[in-house]
């Protein structure tokens, strides 16, 4: 196992496998295009949970734990926990901690955090640290909205660009590769990028520069193409939110054409479930990518993929402060055993 650093925020790494992953999603999420991928869709918002944050932690220790199962290995196999969550001190993820019981690195990237953990994992076990780390990200719509934007009784109107919060969460066990597992053997970290954004209802638009940034310095610092790729999906940019980034990336000599997709855009039927702009929160790239994506690549549909999720790094002290969006994204190269990386 080795890891190699081939740009400022570029690692290439060896031997470092995906040895199993869990999705599980809200009903909304279940009646969605990609329902059929996922662990568990849960009958209801809370499942029978008390409160909305006490269902957001329960979604985050089942993807866990079946993560765990699926990986034939046990919370004892585990050496450390990586992951977050968008509510206030990422209690969600402290809070399953106390039933997991194995050592923490609490992380914070917003909408990111899910990809920030997968590379951040990635990254120790390259370099001989913990031989087997778990990831995980989480987010619930009612929680979110009660935090970030308004109490959910008034029945508000949103905006054409506003991004509904998913309520899902994604888990995966990373450790040394064997022949079947799936490796990231690549992974850039962002970079804050902040281009004056100060709507909180399209976080897609302010999110656009922040992917094209990280995805630019990570195939100068790969030597990939566009083309080596079978998909590059970004976290929750959205219908608005990649369209910029088409034309970002077109200006900047960059040709997505169909490889360039995204979660948010993916995970529901946009006009029939009436969520505008698509879906956002970490549960939106930690779950499509430990459901959808993940099956995609271990059955040989795809080779390789781009994972970028992407993160708004704001508070509501701050939006009511009138400061702007800064956002980041990380990316993370996924292959099939079968790809020859670079």
């Amino acid at each position: 196992m080795s890891v190699a650093k081939i740009g400022a925020a570029s690692y290439r790494l060896k031997n470092v496998g995906i040895k199993g992953t869990a999705a599980v999603v809200g009903p909304k999420e279940g009646q969605g295009p990609l329902g059929a991928y996922f662990d568990k869709v849960w009958v209801s918002e809370t499942n029978h949970e008390t409160s909305f944050e006490r269902a957001e932690r329960a979604l985050l220790e089942e993807a866990l734990n079946l993560a765990v199962k699926k990986a034939n290995c046990s919370w004892d196999d585990v050496d450390l926990v990586l992951g977050g969550d968008l509510l206030d001190q990422i209690v969600s993820t402290n809070f399953v901690a106390r039933q997991h019981e194995r050592p923490l690195l609490g992380l914070f990237a917003a909408c990111a955090v899910f990809t920030e953990a997968l590379g951040l994992g990635a990254l120790l076990i390259a370099g001989q640290g913990p031989k087997r780390v778990a990831v995980g990200a989480v987010s619930h719509h009612m929680a979110a909205e009660r935090q970030f934007r308004f109490p959910i009784e008034l029945g508000y109107q949103r905006t054409p660009t506003a991004a509904w919060t998913a309520t899902a969460a994604g888990a995966a066990i990373l450790g040394v590769a064997q022949h079947e597992d799936l490796l990231v053997d690549t992974v850039t970290f962002g970079r804050v990028i902040d281009y004056g954004s100060k709507d909180p209802n399209d976080m897609g638009s302010a999110m656009a520069p922040a992917a094209l940034d990280s995805i630019e310095r990570h195939l100068a610092a790969t030597g990939d193409r566009i083309e080596d790729y079978d998909g590059i999906f970004t976290g929750d940019l959205g219908v608005f939110g990649i369209d910029l980034l088409q034309e970002l990336g077109s200006a900047a000599g960059l040709r997505f054409g169909d490889r360039l997709n995204d979660c948010g855009k993916s995970l529901y039927y946009l006009k029939e479930q009436d969520v505008h702009n698509g879906a956002s929160g970490p549960g939106c790239s930690a779950g499509v990518f430990s459901g959808y994506l993940y099956q995609r690549l271990k059955k040989g549909d795809w080779q390789r993929l781009l994972l970028v999720a992407t993160g708004a790094l704001f508070s509501p002290t701050t939006y009511q402060q009138g400061e702007t969006i800064p956002c980041i994204a990380h990316a993370v190269t996924v292959s099939s055993p079968g790809a020859h990386a670079r």
